[in-house]
């Protein structure tokens, strides 16, 4: 990917649904085969993807969110990398 991606605007898939799961106690992706668990992480990330905000403005709000964690950038460009590969978001 390269760095238009920060200007793109990320959606969830149709038919995905992102939700926190009490019985799993963590944030799941839902879809019609099945569901993905996810971490603290992309459930982060994933909370942010509205199909209004881009891939730079989750950057920045996670950058301010999480001033100490070095690398956020390049962490959460590889995620939405790994998302989109695996066809659980959509860029516009």
């Amino acid at each position: 990917m390269n760095e238009n991606i920060l200007l793109k605007v990320p959606t969830l898939r149709r038919g995905y649904r992102f939700q926190f799961e009490p019985a799993q106690d963590c944030h799941v992706l839902l879809y019609p085969e099945g569901m993905i668990k996810l971490n603290d992480s992309a459930s982060e990330i994933l909370q942010r993807v509205d199909g209004a905000r881009t891939v730079g403005g989750i950057v920045a709000q996670l950058q301010a969110r999480f001033p100490e964690a070095e690398g956020i950038e390049e962490d959460i460009l590889a995620f939405v990398e790994v998302a989109v590969e695996r066809f659980w978001i959509e860029l516009r």
